[in-house]
């Protein structure tokens, strides 16, 4: 029986010649990243900013969404954030977090139930005070920096110095890319979302690891090649498990985004979209990278000092 190959064996494809189109490309992105992060900023969701989000489904199967607008306007709680989604009717409606605490954010549901409730099935309520937002910002953001300086710190021990300082390049610019993409999306920033991003950071960890495994076992056989050449070598050898594991993640991630409900379509686009960047960040970044780290060879550093 014939297994099916997704990828030929055998390849010689020269992917570090694409390190010419892909660091100015990366550059590029990262530097627009951190220009859209001090300057638009995250859309960040209820849980960091506080208030309440309320999400209704009309009876009807349409929203009217100009009516319910108005409606919400006029309850007088400020300026209100009405979105409709799905196909069926679905709003999302966010008020911004009313001075009074947690008894002033109930008056906020209470008062779009009575105008509401005739007309839409209330789906989702959700209310977070500001000192609570505020702590979740301030936990959400320790566990991110924790977890990334973990995984550097991993990568540092895990591999020889040249190979560790690449896999942190790729590391810190699948996170870079990934708030990109956040912030041309316009995906709401939330307690999901930060798992999204841990999640892609172990994503990115894996696919560099596998690269530079080959790299270092290569490096113990042949001594001596050009190390363009053993870094081709290492991907080209592990680029079916690398096909192989980007289509599986990805045909899964692509079924929670188109059936998997308004609930978790961000964190599933996010992941999506992690994969990618994961993906092309170890062919295209973290391996590249070596060559500008100083990448070499046993039998190329004994050449360099008998020159000497």
């Amino acid at each position: 029986m014939r297994l099916l190959r997704i990828w030929p064996d055998n390849t010689k494809i020269h992917f570090m010649g694409l390190r010419h189109f892909s660091f100015p490309l990366s550059a590029i992105m990262s530097i627009a990243t951190i220009v859209l992060f001090f300057t638009v900023g995250l859309n960040f969701g209820v849980d960091f900013k506080g208030g309440t989000l309320i999400e209704i489904q009309a009876h009807s199967g349409v929203a009217d969404m100009a009516k319910l607008r108005t409606t919400t306007t006029n309850f007088g709680f400020g300026e209100v954030e009405v979105q409709g989604f799905g196909n069926s009717g679905g709003v999302s409606i966010k008020f911004k977090s009313q001075p009074g605490g947690e008894e002033a954010q109930k008056v906020v549901v209470q008062t779009a139930r009575a105008a509401l409730e005739a007309d839409y099935d209330f789906r989702r309520v959700e209310s977070v005070g500001p000192r609570v937002s505020g702590e979740l910002v301030q936990s959400g953001t320790i566990g991110i920096i924790v977890a990334v300086v973990a995984v550097l710190m991993y990568l540092w021990f895990r591999f020889e110095r040249e190979l560790a300082l690449g896999a942190i390049v790729g590391t810190l610019h699948d996170i870079v890319l990934t708030v990109g993409f956040f912030m041309i999306t316009r995906i709401e920033f939330n307690m999901t979302s930060i798992a999204a991003i841990l999640t892609i950071v172990g994503y990115s960890l894996n696919e560099t690891v596998v690269v530079f495994d080959r790299t270092r076992e290569l490096m113990r056989k042949y001594k001596a090649i050009p190390t363009v050449e053993l870094l081709d070598i290492s991907i080209n050898h592990t680029m079916s498990r690398t096909v192989m594991t980007a289509i599986t993640t990805s045909l899964s991630l692509l079924a929670l985004v188109l059936f998997g409900g308004e609930a978790i379509h961000g964190f599933a686009m996010v992941m999506l979209a992690g994969v990618i960047i994961c993906t092309y960040s170890a062919i295209c970044i973290s391996t590249p990278s070596l060559i500008y780290i100083g990448l070499k060879l046993s039998g190329q550093k004994d050449k360099a000092v008998a020159g000497a």
